[in-house]
């Protein structure tokens, strides 16, 4: 039987909400996966850091700050100087539209909107991040 899938869900920068990102980390938990969430205004070295010493699978950010283009690249670029190329990055939040296919060509697997529900991110980790844990 595989492992369990291994996922972060964190909260970089100073938005101070963090309702929806326990949501779907109790979501993703009640799935069967193991869940670590970081709490509120951690740094892109404190996640990076947090996502090598759980030696996860996958990292999920919330941005609701607004500071999600800087947040996101500075996670990918943090991620790729530790050599960690085997982590799926995906995140949510209240990030625009015209946006999102910016975070994905940077290397952000998914963005959910406000919307999603709880079966479609469940769904979705399993068919990305849950391929790639048991390949």
């Amino acid at each position: 039987m595989p492992e369990r899938i291994r996922i972060v869900i964190a909260k970089p920068g100073l938005d101070g909400h963090d309702r929806g990102a326990k949501v779907i980390a109790r979501a993703l938990r009640d799935a069967g996966m193991e869940v670590v969430y970081t709490g509120l205004h951690q740094t892109p070295e404190q996640i990076v850091q947090t996502v090598i010493q759980e030696d996860a699978d996958a990292v999920g950010l919330s941005v609701l700050s607004g500071a999600h283009m800087t947040l996101f690249a500075r996670t990918l670029e943090l991620l790729e100087q530790q050599g960690v190329s085997d982590v799926v990055v995906f995140g949510g939040g209240i990030i625009p539209g015209p946006d999102i296919p910016d975070l994905e060509r940077s290397g952000v697997a998914k963005i959910f909107t406000p919307g999603a529900t709880m079966d479609e991110i469940v769904e979705w980790v399993r068919a990305n991040v849950g391929a790639r844990h048991v390949a």
